[in-house]
């Protein structure tokens, strides 16, 4: 397989990894806590709200690792790779988003304001940590 599409392999368990700890966080908060869903109260309601300022640290925990786990497979680990797989796992994630949360409506969908707006500064951490990821794990396997 070529590097790309391991790559994204890695980058896609990632990205199901940490949305799905957020998902599951939310009905924790819901089911267990007796936070209120979002039929309940406004917006996404507040087990989901109550989880916001987790996302950045899901993804500076979880991107890491896999960026490492990538990295760790190529022959020679260059700068150039690294950059590389912050621009395209960081770009990938901003595409992705606005095309499932923003765009495709499902109960959990947000508007553009929603998403890029009032969810800050959670959406802009969570920007950085994916693409600085490469970089986190590049220092480490460094020292």
């Amino acid at each position: 397989m070529n590097n790309f599409v391991v790559s994204m392999i890695w980058y896609w368990i990632a990205y199901f990894i940490v949305t799905s700890i957020g998902i599951l966080h939310t009905i924790f908060n819901i089911v267990v806590l007796h936070m209120k869903s979002m039929k309940n109260s406004p917006g996404m309601g507040e087990g989901y709200e109550k989880t916001k300022p987790w996302h950045p640290l899901y993804n500076i925990i979880i991107f890491p690792i896999f960026a490492y786990l990538y990295l760790n497979g190529l022959e020679a680990i260059t700068l150039s790779n690294v950059i590389y797989t912050s621009f395209i796992w960081g770009t990938t994630t901003v595409v992705f988003d606005v095309i499932g949360w923003v765009l495709i409506k499902h109960p959990w969908s947000l508007t553009f304001k929603e998403f890029y707006i009032d969810y800050q500064p959670w959406i802009t951490l969570i920007y950085m940590a994916i693409y600085a990821s490469p970089f986190i794990s590049y220092a480490l396997m460094n020292l």
